[in-house]
């Protein structure tokens, strides 16, 4: 196979591994109050069937980036879409809410296995000049499939019932392991002979399961402790990390790139303040609004539908202009369509919240794909795996962080209840306490992305 054709083939599964897993996500939030119906969940444990795959992606992201590099990142990114699709037929058959939480978990045990891999292939065959145009299009394929999980998940969920949502996910995964069988080239091991830090691996997958789960716990005392104990953990990781001879996360990335440095950290704050997003408006259509789950995914639909347009286009600027700017801007966009939900109540009308919506489309569409080139470019390539890895790291970690946020508002608010007439006001007052917080975070998070300084003197080697 000619390196075209290659490009071509890799660039159609990156694309697909990209649409699959969003689609999932957005489709799920759609589900969440019908799955609480049916197994009696409260909304803290409700949040759970979306953090409990975070988590797991967060923890194994890092240390499956590192295998990768050493023994082949397609070996990987194929068990990552094997593991991903039987955890959604196991998904589809839960007999309860805990069991859901379970199979949950095992999906983002193969979808730290994809995160972490697929990125970084596209990157290792496509030259400098063509990987914005590339990351626009897996970017674009992300908010395709973040724009029709909430409309298809929605008449699923009605029509047939929320299991069918991770029905469908396995002919789809079945489809790509055959693409990558059949057609993907190559093994991309580029740290091979190096050696695993598992030392590492285990206090920093530890040390995130208990600063969740801590939240998760909050306002009582324990929840606090196990936070600080996470935290601690954490400490210990990166002393650890700055002493052993092959870390799990090279601490050199950070220290000598201030680029590589501030654009994690942009991306941190900006997935903090925008994933519970899609939760909570879920729950506020369904609950306070009255709307089924398939005109709720109609309305939500808004948002991805304007981020799948732009993203190619944001790309495609970052290869002309500095993705600073770019990113620094779309930030911007995000921080306006936040603090116009601040006010969010019974009576706002349908209108503003998809115009809302769209802005905040907007804004993430010019945050993403040239934030990601940004990243991506200022790291030699036999730190790609690392580098996707240590992203992703901040995508989830931050996906995790805002329902976190939202998880402990609720806990603050409303309590372990199930969410019925009775709690539609603290129901509001919590997710307008939400959207504050996150207006917030956003606007610190538009100053990390501009620090981070000019990618253009420090192409990859």
């Amino acid at each position: 196979m000619s390196k075209t054709s290659n490009q071509k083939v890799t660039l159609i599964i990156a694309t697909l591994a990209s649409f699959f897993i969003p689609f999932m996500g957005s489709s799920v939030n759609i589900a969440l109050p019908s799955i609480g119906r049916e197994f009696g969940m409260d909304a803290v444990s409700l949040s759970w069937v979306a953090t409990s795959f975070l988590l797991t992606s967060a923890m194994f992201l890092l240390p499956f980036g590192r295998l990768a590099d050493i023994y082949g990142r397609k070996c990987f990114f194929t068990w990552g879409i094997v593991i991903y699709t039987v955890a959604s037929f196991l998904s589809a058959v839960s007999t309860s809410g805990v069991a859901l939480i379970l199979f949950r978990g095992l999906q983002g045990l193969g979808g730290a296995m994809i995160f972490s891999t697929g990125i970084a292939i596209l990157i290792s065959i496509f030259p400098f000049s063509e990987r914005g145009k590339v990351l626009g299009l897996t970017v674009g394929a992300i908010y395709l499939g973040l724009s029709m999980g909430p409309s298809i998940g929605g008449l699923l969920t009605q029509q047939f019932g929320w299991r069918f949502i991770f029905l469908i996910h396995v002919p789809l995964g079945l489809l790509i392991v055959g693409l990558i069988m059949a057609k993907l080239r190559g093994d991309w091991a580029d740290a091979k002979g190096e050696t695993f830090d598992l030392v590492g691996s285990i206090l920093y997958g530890c040390s995130l399961l208990a600063i969740v789960y801590g939240l998760s716990l909050l306002p009582e005392t324990i929840g606090g402790w196990i936070i600080l104990i996470g935290g601690l953990g954490l400490l210990t990781f990166l002393a650890w990390e700055q002493k052993v001879k092959s870390p799990l996360l090279n601490m050199r990335l950070f220290q000598a790139n201030t680029v590589f440095t501030f654009s994690n950290l942009a991306a941190l704050i900006h997935y903090s303040t925008t994933f519970s997003v899609g939760f909570l408006l879920s729950l506020y259509l369904q609950y306070i609004k009255g709307y089924s789950p398939q005109s709720a995914g109609m309305i939500l639909i808004a948002q991805p539908v304007v981020m799948a347009f732009f993203s190619p286009y944001s790309g495609k600027l970052s290869d002309r202009m500095e993705p600073r700017i770019v990113a620094s801007l779309g930030m911007a966009v995000t921080a306006t369509g936040l603090f116009f939900f601040v006010g969010i109540g019974k009576e706002t009308s349908l209108p503003m919240i998809i115009v809302n919506l769209i802005v905040l489309g907007l804004g993430f569409a010019l945050f993403s794909s040239p934030n990601t080139n940004a990243v991506m470019s200022s790291v030699d390539k036999k730190y790609f795996g690392v580098a996707s890895g240590i992203l992703g790291t901040m995508r989830l970690t931050g996906q995790m962080l805002s329902m976190g946020i939202a998880m402990l508002i609720f806990a603050l608010y409303i309590g372990k209840v199930q969410i019925t007439a009775a709690q539609h006001p603290l129901f509001l007052k919590s997710m307008q306490m939400a959207f504050l917080v996150f207006t917030l975070l956003c606007l610190l998070g538009i100053l990390a992305s501009l620090a981070r300084g000019r990618v253009r003197p420090f192409p990859p080697t």
